[in-house]
């Protein structure tokens, strides 16, 4: 699970925009040295902007945990629908943006820290599964989010099939995994804001196909809800048992 410490910069940056400074951009690491930037505003767009969110969204049922809710735009539009919904993130500046924008119920912390009675939703948006860093962190929160999810509850969830790109810096990376043994879409990277850096952390995009077999394994069906052409896609994952 990413720590305290390689998401201070986003942190931080989330801040500087909620208090006023429109401009605000994080700039992104890959190990292979290749930089992307993602703008703050992305995080404060409208709740069913991206079409994505709002199937997600509709589908949601019963108490919903908000995994990586960031600055609280789903766990808002859920909370004014009438839904009961719990917010979480590990990052104390997100959750205390939230707070000021009126989520309900927040908690700062790692799923694995969590005691909490079951839910009938978890929900993680924003490709929020590539907190689990790697296949290995995925059978793991697999395993242990089964805990806190009803009978026949269900997880929803965004990532990536990175294998649908044909950009040949992504592809020689994944060759690269290939090479080292590792699964193509997981990824090393650290963030920057203003000259601070956080540590070095993982980043999982898993294809649908893969997402399924793990699924099976750890007592989940899984199947997509919808997929993009540059290889974008929601899932859901059914609790059996």
């Amino acid at each position: 699970m990413h720590n305290t410490e390689a998401m201070k910069p986003y942190g931080t940056a989330l801040m500087d925009f909620y208090r006023g400074d429109k401009t605000e951009t994080v700039t992104f690491y890959r190990d292979d040295n290749m930089v992307s930037y993602l703008a703050m505003n992305t995080f404060f767009r409208g709740s069913t902007d991206y079409p994505h969110d709002k199937i997600a969204l509709d589908n949601c049922r019963g108490r919903i945990l908000d995994i990586g809710a960031g600055t609280g735009l789903h766990s808002l539009y859920l909370q004014d629908k009438g839904f009961s919904v719990c917010a979480m993130d590990i990052s104390r500046e997100a959750c205390e943006i939230m707070r000021e924008r009126g989520v309900k119920a927040v908690y700062c912390m790692d799923i694995t820290d969590l005691e909490a009675e079951p839910f009938d939703t978890l929900l993680l948006l924003g490709r929020a599964i590539g907190m689990v860093e790697n296949l290995q962190g995925l059978d793991s929160f697999l395993v242990t989010v089964r805990r806190l999810v009803n009978p026949g509850g269900q997880i929803i969830l965004s990532s990536l099939d990175v294998s649908c790109t044909t950009d040949p810096v992504h592809l020689a990376y994944h060759e690269a995994n290939r090479r080292a043994g590792r699964y193509i879409g997981e990824v090393e990277m650290s963030l920057e804001y203003n000259e601070m850096k956080g540590s070095v952390t993982g980043m999982l995009h898993v294809d649908p196909v893969t997402l399924a077999e793990h699924s099976e394994k750890a007592g989940w069906s899984c199947d997509v809800l919808a997929q993009e052409e540059d290889g974008n896609y929601l899932a859901r994952l059914v609790k059996k048992g």
